[in-house]
Parts: C-alpha cells; structure tokens; sequence
C-alpha cells in the first residue's frame, strides 16, 4: 500500500511541477508578469527537485 501511494504522490508532483513551470512561463511571455512568472518557475523546478530526492533507492 505504501509503494503504490508514493508512486502516486510522486506522479501528482510531477504533474504539478510540469503545469507550474509550463505556467510561469505562460506568465512571462504572455502577460508579462516576470515576478510571478520567476516564483511559478521556481516552485516547479522545487517539486522537480523533491521527486528526485524521493526517488533515490535508499536499499
């Protein structure tokens, strides 16, 4: 049960972290909100960061 739900949590971050990146960038060139762009950017590439940490075989 534990395995399937961290595979789910990390898929759900993964997501996340692809319509946040894929967002700010949105912001930055369409709207032109380089602030709020830059921090949804850096959100992503955060979650990006957390799955790789959570997915290093610990065995």
């Amino acid at each position: 049960m534990a395995r399937s739900m961290n595979g789910a949590i990390l898929s759900i971050l993964m997501l996340a972290g692809i319509l946040l990146t894929g967002g700010g960038l949105y912001a930055i060139i369409s709207k032109g909100d380089r602030k709020r762009g830059a921090l949804m950017i850096v959100a992503g590439l955060v979650m990006f960061a957390n799955v790789m940490i959570a997915a290093i075989p610990l065995d």
